[in-house]
């Protein structure tokens, strides 16, 4: 405990930094499903992980340092930070354990156990740190887009970390789930799309249902184009692809059911395209729940947007992921981590399209790691530089020869036409008290009358009389 608490108060300790200096080491699902398949040995893989489950670690962490101090010190951030020193800690502990010893490898298989239950609600509770920090210190672009991009890194690593974890539980610990006797560990070697689709959309449905009362139905569709007429099948982590589609599921019947209810053509369904190619599979899901604008787009895969009611901040252990706005986001990293992706297209007023992109062949699926490398730390670092593309501006640009009509009047007429509710004892104090000199869009001169058309208004009029307008 002495030295848990001392490297909890170092800034950069030794072991972090000396860990953090090796990158991790991507694994593809067909290695994962080789190794698990043919040769499984406890051995080698407590050789592995002793080693790789630390990097990844060390790799996270480092990042964690580079966030706002403002954020590191939030309670929230700061009990995440705890759990992964305390599991960095445990795991080093077999750095030079034999795995001769029988004793070493069951009780490495129990520490993963406890580092895997102890990272169980590290997603909701950054979430709570970061909610947090943004309504105490408000919203700042520069410092929302290093998190947005730290959120990103953190989260796929807490993927990987998981994935490695699992596969060694599972193929060791004795705790096969009879339900799918034949997965490799938490793989699928003939995964079936289209079963994983109608278990996500029945899931989904039940929720659904008891919140609307209704669900739209499902229709599904698939087309193969490698074997036609054939169920397309694909080596995947079923919890996975069932966590991207849930999601999706669940927001297309929110969207469906607020934009039709109550009206006599009843819900449209939800349209469901699975296709199968050389180098993709692809599941299409689309509905007919009104769309969202293009300039949304972006939001939706933003962690600090959600469209639904901002959950309570009560300290709780069990905090829920619903209005943390994170379910599109942790989706997309989910398609990501083995190479894919997750697109959203949009038609406002119609409709959306959720689009999950994976590879076909197990050998192109790998793993896509974060790296702690000076590339990262020059993320964190950097100012932006200014925009290089024009913006839509919320107020009028004033002109520079606007500028000098209003400089001109102030100089040759501003004593002589005066404002409402003027009086020479009160401009005096002004003049004395205020620059001459009209500095940028604004005259501090003329006191209230500050903004440039305000000047325009009351000041040019004399000139124009006079046929001297600017």
């Amino acid at each position: 405990m002495r030295l848990y608490g001392a490297l909890l108060k170092s800034p950069i300790p030794k072991q972090i930094e000396y860990y953090s200096r090796f990158s991790p080491s991507p694994l593809s699902i067909k290695q994962f499903l080789d190794f698990g398949r043919d040769n499984a040995c406890e051995k080698t893989s407590y050789m592995f992980l002793r080693k790789e489950l630390p990097v990844r670690l060390a790799n996270t962490m480092r990042e964690v340092n580079l966030l706002p101090d403002n954020l590191l010190n939030r309670p929230s951030v700061g009990l995440v930070q705890s759990w992964y020193m305390q599991s960095f800690l445990e795991l080093l502990e077999y750095e030079n354990k034999s795995p001769e010893d029988p004793h070493v490898l069951d009780d490495f298989l129990d520490v993963l156990i406890k580092v895997r239950n102890r990272h169980n609600d590290v997603v909701p509770t950054m979430a709570q740190g970061v909610i947090e920090y943004k309504e105490k210190y408000g919203f700042d672009p520069f410092v929302s887009s290093n998190i947005q991009y730290f959120l990103d890194r953190f989260y796929t690593n807490r993927i990987s970390f998981r994935m490695l974890i699992n596969q060694h539980t599972l193929l060791f610990g004795g705790d096969i789930n009879p339900a799918h006797p034949k997965h490799i560990g938490s793989i699928d070697p003939n995964c079936n799309v289209a079963e994983v689709v109608k278990d996500a959309y029945e899931t989904a449905k039940m929720l659904c249902e008891q919140y609307y009362l209704v669900a739209p139905e499902l229709e599904v569709e698939e087309f193969n184009a490698k074997a036609p007429n054939k169920p397309i099948q694909v080596v995947y982590v079923p919890s996975h692809l069932f966590h991207m589609l849930f999601e999706l599921f669940k927001n297309s019947m929110r969207a469906t059911v607020e934009l039709h209810e109550g009206k006599k053509e009843g819900y449209p369904s939800i349209k469901t395209l699975v296709t199968l190619g050389k180098e993709d599979l692809s599941i299409k899901i689309s509905d007919q729940g009104g769309g969202v604008p293009l300039r949304k787009i972006d939001r939706l895969f933003n962690y600090m947007y959600s469209t639904a009611p901002r959950p309570s901040l009560e300290p709780s252990r069990a905090v829920p992921l619903a209005g943390f706005g994170y379910g599109l986001p942790i989706s997309r990293l989910y398609a990501r981590y083995f190479q894919g992706d997750l697109k959203l297209y949009s038609m406002e007023g119609v409709g959306s399209d959720a689009v999950i992109y994976l590879k076909a062949l197990s050998s192109e699926s790998f793993e896509r790691l974060p790296v702690f490398n000076k590339s990262a730390w020059r993320h964190y670092k950097t100012t932006p530089e200014a925009d290089d593309w024009s913006n839509p501006s919320s107020e009028p640009r004033v002109l520079p020869a606007v500028q000098v009509c209003a400089r001109n009047c102030l100089q040759g007429i501003g004593m002589m036409s005066r404002p409402p509710a003027w009086s020479p004892a009160v401009e005096a104090d002004r003049w004395q008290k205020r620059s001459r000199t009209a500095a940028g869009l604004t005259f501090p001169l003329l006191g209230a009358y500050r903004d440039v058309s305000q000047v325009m208004s009351w000041c040019c009029l004399p000139l124009k009389a006079l046929n001297r307008g600017c």
